[in-house]
């Protein structure tokens, strides 16, 4: 029997992978239900958004949003070794320290496992910023945002080129840092193209999961699906609110209200612009671009697309940054699969600490099935208002004297009221949190409630989503599971009120 099987080689499974196996007497099988990293866009940086709707994508999409005109909102998810590593923006700002003031982990916990998580990683400086990135860091300072060190948790606050999961001026996915290197342990098995359509459990035990008909038994089993996957296959298996079980003819193998819900999310709304000057990402599919880049990995393929954040409060009485103004050298519309239209830019205003939340539920009872999915962005007023504020922050910021040379015809919102633009055009950044969330359905190291040998490792477990992205901290999530797994934590029926 194998000691443990995790389900998804995403972020956290590949850390999962790499730090069990470095024990030689632990045998670890590795699940994907996508391929190998091996499309050339995966490891070119500006080429990301080339990979949605891709066949390695899970190509979701959110049901129709009420408060976003009837719009179903496209979730890219990777479905791929380094599952959404593989194809995100690489913005390496983990949050706030503020953000664990609701975690049963302190800052002081998590802040030494952010160093290993960086080391791991080699985060690095952008290689080729583009002179409309600098121009708008220049542009927030005159605006009166200082300059942040690093985006860092302990200094969120300010503008700054951003750091990035690159080496070299190639993307550094989970894969490349975490899974790579351990590949060649003969205690590691991967396994690619193979989907796991249920948890097995016997007698309140998880003993294994069920993949292309059989059952791969395993001492502990580990989710590591992401906040969409993770929540659908407990689902699938029994594990979950009676009432959405019992709607899909799945017997209740344990009764678990929290599943699925408290679905969070960074909504983006924002101001794009015309640019004067042709400098923008609009020809970085050009030939001296592409010959950069196959030389010397330079110019503008290296670029993440998101160039530079400021991370701003709305308010002086709010602990830690409300908003991210988001700088993009490029016209970046309809979520990145709309090819810009010409020269231009975008500065998109982040909701970073959203009222409203929602919930995954199952479509059916067939685990091939696209789960529903809810995020009810905008259900609290408050949202609206907030995200209002930093569509206007966007537009005042393209007025300072920094981008005078660069700035033309502002295209979006353009005509449309800042709210009539938000409810039409707005777009996910990405970041679903909480499906999972610990407390409710999982205790502090990451152990499903209810049951043994069973947990889930991913940014489903976040039960606040950070101000921030949620790369770092999935990856300082896995790091501290795998600490977790490594010290012999005992596997003691956890049993709960779910209403705690």
């Amino acid at each position: 029997m194998l000691d443990y099987v995790v389900v998804g080689a995403g972020s956290a499974g590949c850390v999962l992978a790499a730090r069990l196996t470095e024990d030689p007497s632990v045998d670890v099988l590795l699940l994907e239900a996508g391929g190998a990293d091996t499309a050339r866009e995966v490891h070119i940086p500006a080429a990301f958004s080339q990979l949605f709707r891709s066949d390695v994508d899970w190509n979701y999409d959110t049901e129709p949003e009420p408060e976003l005109a009837g719009r179903a909102i496209y979730w890219p998810r990777g479905k791929v070794l380094g599952g959404s590593s593989s194809l995100n923006a690489m913005m390496a700002i983990p949050g706030s320290h503020r953000d664990y003031d609701l975690w049963p982990w302190s800052w002081s916990d998590v802040a030494p496992v952010y160093e290993r998580v960086r080391e791991q990683l080699q985060v690095e400086e952008l290689r080729d910023p583009n002179p409309l990135t600098l121009a708008f860091v220049q542009a927030a300072q005159q605006m009166g945002i200082p300059p942040s060190p690093a985006l860092a948790p302990t200094d969120l606050e300010g503008v700054r080129v951003t750091p990035v999961t690159q080496r070299r001026g190639r993307r550094n996915s989970a894969a490349d840092a975490y899974l790579r290197p351990a590949l060649e342990r003969a205690n590691l098995t991967v396994r690619t193209n193979a989907q796991a359509t249920r948890v097995v459990v016997e007698h309140g035990r998880a003993v294994g999961v069920e993949v292309d008909g059989d059952v791969v038994r395993a001492r502990e089993v580990v989710l590591c699906g992401g906040t969409v996957n993770s929540p659908q296959l407990l689902l699938l298996s029994g594990i979950g609110p009676r009432h959405e079980l019992e709607r899909h003819g799945i017997r209740v193998v344990n009764e678990l209200a929290g599943v699925g819900s408290h679905l969070e999310d960074h909504l983006a709304a924002g101001a794009l612009f015309e640019s004067r000057k042709p400098v923008s990402l609009y020809a970085a599919d050009k030939p001296l671009q592409l010959l950069r880049y196959f030389l010397r990995h330079t110019g503008m393929l290296t670029s993440n697309v998101a160039e530079a954040a400021a991370f701003v409060r709305t308010r002086p009485d709010l602990p830690a940054p409300d908003l991210e103004l988001l700088f993009a050298p490029v016209l970046f519309e309809d979520g990145g699969l709309t090819p810009p239209r010409g020269h231009g830019f975008t500065i998109g205003a982040i909701l970073l600490q959203p009222r409203s939340s929602g919930v995954v539920r199952l479509r059916s009872a067939d685990p091939f099935s696209a789960p529903v999915i809810e995020p009810r962005y905008l259900s609290h007023p408050e949202d609206l208002e907030t995200l209002v504020h930093g569509v206007e922050l966007a537009r005042r910021l393209a007025t300072m004297p920094a981008f005078a040379e660069y700035v033309g015809d502002e295209l979006e919102p353009g005509d449309l009221s800042i709210e009539q633009s938000i409810r039409e055009r707005a777009q996910t950044l990405y970041h679903p949190v909480g499906t999972c969330r610990i407390g409710d359905v999982v205790d502090e190291e990451l152990r499903v409630f209810g049951l043994e040998g069973l947990r889930v490792v991913d940014a489903s477990v976040i039960p606040r989503i950070p101000r921030g992205h949620t790369h770092l901290p999935t990856l300082m999530i896995a790091e501290r599971a795998a600490s977790f797994l490594r010290g012999g934590a005992r596997h003691e029926t956890n049993v709960i009120d779910a209403a705690v």
